[in-house]
Parts: structure tokens; sequence; C-alpha cells
């Protein structure tokens, strides 16, 4: 594709808890995990990771499972000196839960993800002039899955754990827009819509190594969240806190008319 873009807007995506639900792969994994190292000492709660998550610097959810195995074991009074955690032995298992014990064929908990968008979304954005993208701390192999199998995208913009630095470094966020624009000299306005508060992080980054445009960060309510009124008060607060400018309880509620209003209010 040579032709320049002629897009308005440019919105991101991130995928976990965006795209698809992964408080059943993702977050089991890292559940069983970190029962796993513990030896069944401990199992940590949706909260427990949750808390985690909100000191937004966990969103490798390898190096977040292998923090709540330190955790653990520091209220047991034992250092991190002391226990020298093997952390490709954390990743192995990790993934053997997650994608499966067979690297080549997906058979674990990826192959049960919930999606929370459909096609017919994406397709109402790009008929609005609004070009989209994603930017995921997901693994390519475990993006493209659900990107081109699930979804039947074809080869979309994707920046994935392997392509950037971890969230909330902007590096990521910043190569998905460059793609996005395909040589358009027009400062356009970006949306990132994610559901922690690394992905708010990343936006107000991106907004101090790049003030020539707009940032706006949109928060959405992992599904977890959402099955008692008082966690999903405090996530969608925590969202904000951290610098989502609106949380919405789905991705598809951020329609081309909202993105626009949007928009428009930080013009």
């Amino acid at each position: 594709m040579t032709e320049k873009s002629s897009a308005k807007v440019i919105v991101v995506f991130d995928i976990d808890g965006v795209v698809r639900d992964v408080s059943g792969s993702y977050r089991r994994a890292i559940a069983d995990t970190v029962e796993y190292f513990t030896t069944q000492a401990y199992r940590p709660t949706p909260l427990d990771i949750d808390q985690l998550k909100s000191e937004g610097v966990w969103n490798n959810d390898w190096e977040a499972s292998q923090e709540l195995i330190y955790r653990y074991f520091e209220t047991q009074e034992q250092t991190r000196e002391q226990l020298q955690l093997d952390y490709n032995a954390i990743v192995a298992f990790f993934q053997s839960r997650y994608r499966g014990p067979d690297p080549n064929n997906l058979t674990g908990y990826i192959c049960n993800e919930p999606l929370l968008l459909q096609p017919s979304y994406l397709e109402q954005l790009t008929q609005a002039g609004i070009a989209w993208g994603f930017f995921s701390g997901a693994t390519r192999t475990s993006a493209n899955y659900i990107l081109e199998k699930r979804l039947g995208l074809q080869s979309p913009v994707l920046i994935a754990m392997e392509d950037a630095p971890g969230k909330p470094d902007p590096t990521g966020l910043l190569a998905t827009v460059r793609q996005l624009e395909n040589g358009i000299e027009q400062r356009l306005a970006v949306v990132y819509v994610g559901d922690t508060v690394a992905d708010m992080y990343t936006v107000e980054k991106a907004q101090a190594l790049d003030s020539s445009r707009t940032w706006i960060g949109v928060g959405v309510l992992p599904p977890h969240v959402q099955e008692t009124a008082a966690h999903n008060d405090a996530y969608g607060k925590t969202l904000l806190a951290a610098g989502a400018v609106v949380v919405l309880s789905n991705v598809q509620e951020l329609t081309p008319r909202q993105i626009q209003q949007l928009v428009s209010s930080f013009a």
C-alpha cells in the first residue's frame, strides 16, 4: 500500500481485556503459575492480580507471575536473593497453560477466549475515515491468533511483544502510529484504548515525547471486573486516575461519533 493515508483520526487498540476476554486464559495462567511455583501454597485472586497491575509496571504477565511468587515468599520471610527464581522456567510453565504443551499447535487456554469486538465494528471505523491498528504486550503468535484466525483480519497493523519494549514505554505505540499514518504529513490525533494503568501511562509518555499531536487515553473495563459493582467502580476510578479521559464497559461503545467528539474536545 503506497498511497498516502486519508485518515482523519488514528485509533490504536490494546488486545488483552479490550479485543478478547483473558480472565479465563492469561489471568488463569498467572494464577496457575504462581500456585505451581509456591507449591500450591498461594493462588492469587483476580483482585490480587488487579492490584499488582494497578502499579502500572506489570504489563508482562510472565514478569507479573514472577513478582507475585516473590511477594508470596517475602511474606514467608524469604528474600529474593535466597530464592533465585528461574524466570525461563516460569515462562515455560505459563506458556504450557496458556498456549498448551505443543508450541506449534495451540491447545491451551488461548483457544477459549471470548471476543469483545466484532469485525463489523472495525469496518465502521474504516468507513468513518478512522485508521486503526493494535499495540499489545501479547506475543505476536498470540495476537495474530486472535486477530487473524478468530477475527479474520488480513495482516492488520500490529506491534506485539517482540517488536517493542513493554508498556508503559511508548515506543510501540509510536511505532504503530507511524505505520498507520502511512506517509501523511498532517499530525493526526491518536486515541489509545486499553484496560490497564500501564496503557494509560503509555499515552501520557507518548504525549511527553510527541506534543505535536493530540493523544487521548480511553479506558475499557475488562469483563472480570464487571462482576461486582464495587470492583467495577474501583477499577474505573483507577483508570481515570491514571489518565483515561473516559471509561467504557465495552470497546464497541467507542463509536466513530464518540471518537470525533473526543478529538474535537481536545482540539
